[in-house]
């Protein structure tokens, strides 16, 4: 889930160094040489991309750039995340050989380039060149700066007529990746959903009234679940109608789901637990309740308050580690939106494929069940619990959630009853659950269609 409220904040000043004499003499070719960097690290360091392209906190390497240099790495590391394992094949086409295991800088040179001939509104031979010019001053790739001339002016040659059939004949994620999904939704729906990857998402926006009027406002439309959606943006976030005025906040479809399964809130004592941003948050003060947000990171708790704040809304803060913590009297009824893998949240986040592995999967799984158990202590007998996140795998929803139903005394499952939500039967499960999918919500065309991934499940506390 995507809250704005920092969204009017400027970046800090880009911070200049001397540019060497071939960035010096090369226009764009530091930007490449960053997108090389920091695909590295998205790759071989599994590093978060959000964290490498933050204005204020990010690589270094990025930091020095200019904005729209910014802007291109982000573009180019975007379109070269999303489309991975495409451009990996039109690159070993013309290989007559494998890149050795250790050719990793000599890889990422190939990729950023070929991600801009092949996707991007860049002239084919300025990203050849760069390339060209990048290997020759890189001592691990010098030697084999000829072969990348050769592979890329191949590609150039070949796109239009290979690279149609080449996207319909390739599985765009890591093969672990694809098993589970296959393995959870069936060949069909999994084909949906990493086509669905390849996507940008639109922006969606969460509003306090009347979504036809700023569906109208923004240039958008009201989706069946009551989210004005908006497939390209018109401007900056902030310099929208009614962001001053806090008229709305931006939140994806699927993640304003959860938050509604609670039901009629108004006067009761809400915890919205893993708070941050503060989207759920805000949805559940503008429904009626009290609400008391936890969050552990205290900046991200500050910035939760800031968007309150823009909003008009109010809630007590707390942080605490969510484990830990024992309110002096008991709520009324909980969210808990777990931390999780986010594997629902790759056309907006192409790196999580690269950067999380089953392990980690299996880790998170075993932290949520742990939040969930502390969870039902926090709540008066009869009272609600929601448990959500925002991944695809079952282990961190379906199956956590069956199993703890099984071990868990004192709580009963309060499945959700078709009808009962606008909106929401697309997304039931036979058991009373929600499942969104980025295959979902099909209105007619890939850029306006389709929501994150998202479990939801609702329990009962024994009276």
């Amino acid at each position: 889930m995507i809250l704005d409220g920092n969204a009017h904040r400027k970046p800090g000043k880009p911070h200049r160094r001397p540019r060497p004499a071939d960035e010096a003499a090369a226009p764009g070719l530091a930007a490449r040489k960053a997108a090389a960097r920091l695909l590295a690290a998205v790759i071989d360091a599994r590093t978060p991309l959000d964290g490498l392209t933050d204005h204020e906190h990010g690589h270094p390497q990025y930091r020095t750039l200019d904005l729209r240099d910014r802007a291109l790495v982000r573009a180019i590391l975007v379109t070269a995340l999303r489309h991975r394992m495409t451009i990996a094949g039109l690159i070993g086409r013309r290989l007559e050989k494998p890149l050795p295991p250790n050719a990793t800088a000599l890889s990422h040179i190939l990729h950023v380039a070929a991600a801009q001939i092949l996707f991007l509104d860049v002239p084919d031979s300025a990203a050849v060149d760069l390339a060209v010019t990048h290997a020759k001053a890189d001592p691990r790739t010098a030697r084999f700066s000829g072969l990348v001339n050769g592979v890329l002016r191949a590609i150039t040659r070949g796109k239009e007529a290979e690279l149609a059939d080449a996207l319909a004949r390739t599985e765009e994620a890591p093969p672990w990746f694809v098993e589970r999904l296959k393995a959870a939704y069936g060949v069909d729906t999994a084909r949906r959903i990493l086509e669905a990857h390849r996507h940008e998402a639109p922006v969606d926006f969460s509003v306090k009234a009347d979504p036809a009027l700023w569906a109208q406002k923004l240039g958008g439309i009201v989706t069946p679940t009551g989210t004005v959606r908006v497939e390209r943006l018109a401007a900056p976030v902030a310099e929208l109608p009614g962001f001053e005025d806090g008229a709305w906040w931006v939140q994806d479809a699927a993640a304003s789901l959860p938050a509604r399964l609670l039901g009629e809130v108004r006067g009761l004592r809400v915890a919205d637990l893993c708070a941050a941003p503060g989207g759920k948050t805000a949805q559940l003060v503008l429904a009626g309740a009290d609400v008391t947000a936890l969050d552990t990171s205290k900046n991200r708790l500050a910035r939760l308050r800031q968007n309150l704040e823009r909003l008009g809304l109010d809630a007590q803060t707390v942080q605490a580690d969510l484990l830990e913590y024992k309110p002096e009297t008991l709520f009324d009824a909980v969210l808990l939106d777990a931390p999780c893998s986010s594997t629902g949240t790759v056309r907006r986040h192409p790196d999580v494929p690269w950067t999380k592995t089953p392990a980690d999967i299996e880790k998170l799984a075993a932290l949520q069940a742990r939040l969930l158990e502390h969870a039902v202590t926090l709540v008066k007998p009869g009272g609600r619990i929601v448990f959500s996140n925002c991944s695809l795998d079952p282990l961190e929803g379906e199956d956590l959630y069956r199993d703890f139903l099984a071990h868990a005394p004192g709580v009963a499952d309060d499945p959700v009853r078709p009808g009962e939500f606008a909106g929401l039967d697309p997304y039931l499960t036979p058991e009373g659950t929600l499942r969104s999918t980025p295959a979902g919500m099909d209105l007619g065309a890939p850029g306006i269609s389709g929501l994150d991934g998202f479990f939801a499940a609702r329990l009962r506390k024994a009276g």
